[in-house]
């Protein structure tokens, strides 16, 4: 395997229940930190929703491996962020046999 060109800094965040004062919860974002990343765009498409068209982009997102149990370590029930822009992950597997990276099958939903 190539090494990847980890030269995007994503930020990885997970989901965190906050209290709302009404004896109920609402779902925030935390940051754990940066992680440079390789970011590749698959083939995308479109779905018309009853009033919005919502397109969806596939990524396979390849950053340094990290131990399992590590606040480091993607998980699929995180997400990263660049900016504006956000990356729901779906799935975590290690991208070459040393085990020194690893892919993060994600999506991006875009509005439209």
């Amino acid at each position: 395997m190539k090494a990847p060109v980890l030269d995007r800094l994503l930020v990885l965040e997970a989901a965190e229940r906050v209290a709302d004062g009404a004896g109920g919860f609402t779902l925030g974002w935390v940051a754990l930190g940066g992680l440079w990343a390789e970011v590749r765009a698959g083939t995308g498409r479109e779905r018309a929703g009853e009033f919005v068209t919502l397109a969806e982009v596939p990524y396979r997102i390849t950053v340094r491996a990290a131990p399992v149990g590590s606040d480091r370590r993607p998980r699929p029930d995180q997400r990263f962020r660049e900016g504006a822009r956000l990356f729901r992950i779906l799935a975590v597997a290690e991208a070459d046999a040393q085990g020194l990276y690893l892919t993060c099958f994600a999506r991006e939903e875009v509005v439209a």
